[in-house]
């Protein structure tokens, strides 16, 4: 079932509908929101758009970080790799919205 949820975030508002449960998209932009907000705090950096490709690459970043413990762990135990890849394909599907929503919020201006 499609979820919608409202984002206003950095200046700008969209809508975004995703076959999560509305309670966990809630989360993940209230995480997003806290990761942005950390962003601007250590880099000083108030565009917008620079805020957003920022706290991108910085989540990549991290979640390439816990992939490669993942893998460790895999390694010598053998089994964890399956969840880590389910992880990764959520994040590169949400990676992938996240560049339409950029392309859709650089073609507005």
């Amino acid at each position: 079932m499609a979820n919608e949820i409202r984002l206003d975030i950095l200046g700008t508002s969209f809508t975004i509908t995703a076959d999560e449960e509305e309670a966990y998209l809630t989360k993940v932009l209230t995480q997003y929101k806290a990761a942005v907000k950390n962003t601007q705090k250590i880099s000083g950096i108030s565009d917008p758009l620079n805020v957003a490709v920022l706290t991108g690459f910085l989540l990549c970043d991290e979640y390439n970080k816990i992939r490669l413990q993942l893998e460790e762990k895999d390694e010598s135990s053998g089994g964890i790799m399956a969840e880590g890849e389910e992880v990764e394909d959520r994040i590169l599907r949400l990676t992938a919205k996240l560049e339409q929503t950029l392309n859709l919020y650089s073609d507005e201006k």
